[in-house]
């Protein structure tokens, strides 16, 4: 597979912005090691950045997209977080893409949503999936390859792990942050794809 498209720079994975360049270089400091670099990346989004439904109630919590605006204003959903990931990882030479699964929103049937996470290149493991949501009672996803370790498992039949790695971020998803307005509509308007087969 051809990586030099999991390295660009776009409109929502603007990682040529100064605030991510900044950022990249910072967690990547005096460290040459670039699976060591992609954890700090993972660490930081996962960690800092308040997803958006948990921190719902905070007054100041726009709905964000843009790798930049997720960094400026300290939180995003599932999707943006894995923009701004996806951008510290490219900022700092190692290539990322965006993955999904389809997941029962409330787990147990419908309704369905996708859920966004990342894959990253790492040297001696090759693609490695990573979901950066943010952890909290019930979700512990963590960077130890080989091994996988997602916020989520599928377990409903009509669940699934996408198995695509996407360069840029389905349009469905873009479109829901771009359209909504604050927090709770995006909660009632999530983007889903239809199940083929």
């Amino acid at each position: 597979m051809d990586k030099t498209p999991f390295l660009a720079s776009s409109e929502d994975i603007d990682w040529k912005h100064p605030s991510i360049r900044a950022k990249a270089a910072e967690l990547a400091d005096d460290c040459e090691d670039k699976t060591e670099i992609a954890r700090r990346c993972f660490e930081f989004v996962r960690d800092t950045i308040r997803h958006s439904w948990d921190s719902r109630d905070d007054l100041d919590n726009p709905v964000t997209c843009k790798a930049s605006d997720v960094l400026f204003f300290r939180t995003g959903y599932c999707y943006a977080k894995s923009h701004l990931l996806a951008a510290l990882l490219r900022a700092n030479g190692i290539p990322a893409g965006l993955c999904y699964q389809r997941l029962s929103l409330d787990g147990e049937g419908a309704p369905y949503c996708l859920h966004g996470l990342n894959a990253v290149w790492l040297e001696g493991h090759g693609w490695y999936r990573i979901d950066a949501r943010g952890n909290k009672p019930g979700v512990d996803a963590a960077f130890r390859p080989p091994v996988e370790r997602l916020a989520f498992a599928i377990g409903d039949r009509l669940e699934r792990d996408l198995p695509e790695i996407w360069p840029e971020p389905l349009p469905v998803v873009v479109s829901v942050l771009t359209t909504f307005e604050t927090v709770a509509q995006v909660r009632d308007n999530l983007p889903d794809v239809e199940l083929i087969g």
